[in-house]
């Protein structure tokens, strides 16, 4: 199929409508078999569960070109299996994991065309989600709901692509303790927009986020979390309940203790010792890994040894093995490496 003509180079990180997009609906206790619709439309009940009380979730994956031409996506049981885990704590009903896959695999395949070309350095973003559709009012879960995914085709989610960032410590916390930090609503990131514009306004790419408790230890960004390189080159990760579970770092983790070599770390991690780290890196989806340079703690400047010209040593490995596996010019783990038939 012949590729769209979009600038693939050039992309930012928004929305670009594509041409189908599968639906699948919950009524009467059952999702039905499931639709791919060239409608980007929604129509809802103005006291829609969604709209009322918030009662949403979503997942984020890619699709990737590979070096040979083929078209694949990376780990989507891993997205089943984390909105699964997001709809129970919400009250929504699983969408089940093996119809997840295929309905993601069909959406990619419908847009096709929209797959960036191998070496353009942009991707195909495919966004999953569910909400509550059927009105409600009273303070409870909701009867009916529609699960959706759509694609777009995304650059660098950071303007700048693997440029380091300087970030501030947010003086708002992002989720409480046995909270919803967990899973992936809609909610959480609803109450990290404002802290966002503050920081951007600022001339911040991001914010740090600490503990809600005690506020002394390191937690995540609004959407992405963090890794730390010591200066003996072991990789430590925070450990958290109210932590986002990535599926970006999760392969990082395992790329640098099977491919790279390295000692892996996951643990609680004081904000007093960041200073002590060599290098610092914000990892998801979108980002994949993204170097930090500098933290701003209410004016005093924590600057990592990797500095702010480039990528450090063991992040940019990371980050080179991890899309060498996606693209196809590294041997994958097995299961990591979905093709789209």
């Amino acid at each position: 199929m012949d590729k769209k003509d979009i600038d693939w180079a050039n992309l930012g990180f928004g929305y670009i409508k594509t041409d189908k997009r599968f639906v699948s609906d919950f009524k009467d206790g059952k999702w039905d078999e499931g639709r791919m619709t060239g409608d980007d439309t929604i129509v809802l009940s103005e006291c829609a569960g969604v709209l009322q009380y918030a009662q949403t979730i979503f997942e984020g994956l890619k699709a990737y070109t590979t070096r040979d031409g083929k078209i694949v996506t990376f780990r989507p049981n891993l997205n089943a299996e984390r909105m699964e885990d997001s709809a129970r704590r919400l009250e929504m009903p699983v969408f089940p994991k093996e119809r997840f896959v295929r309905a993601v695999l069909d959406t990619i395949k419908a847009n096709e065309a929209y797959v960036p070309p191998y070496g353009s350095g942009a991707t195909l973003y495919i966004r999953p989600y569910m909400f509550g559709s059927n009105p409600v009012i009273g303070v409870k879960p909701a009867d009916e709901y529609q699960f959706r995914i759509f694609t777009t085709p995304v650059g660098p989610y950071f303007k700048g692509g693997v440029k380091p960032l300087t970030i501030k410590v947010s003086d708002f916390d992002r989720a409480a303790p046995r909270g919803t930090g967990n899973i992936k609503a809609g909610l959480n990131y609803a109450m990290s927009l404002h802290p966002i514009v503050v920081a951007h306004n600022e001339g911040f790419a991001e914010n740090m986020y600490l503990d809600a408790a005690t506020r002394t230890k390191v937690e995540e960004t609004g959407g992405a979390n963090f890794i730390f390189v010591t200066k003996d080159k072991k990789i430590v990760t925070p450990k958290s309940d109210s932590i986002l579970p990535s599926i970006t770092k999760r392969s990082l983790l395992t790329v640098a203790k099977d491919y790279l070599g390295l000692e892996v770390i996951e643990r609680e991690v004081l904000f007093s010792e960041i200073g002590d780290f060599a290098e610092c890196g914000l990892c998801g989806t979108a980002a994949v890994i993204s170097p930090v340079g500098k933290v701003n703690d209410h004016g005093r400047e924590i600057c990592f040894d990797s500095g702010m010209e480039s990528m450090g040593e063991i992040c940019g490995k990371l980050r080179d093995t991890l899309t060498g596996i996606q693209l196809g010019e590294t041997e994958a783990p097995e299961g990591w490496i979905y093709p789209v038939d």
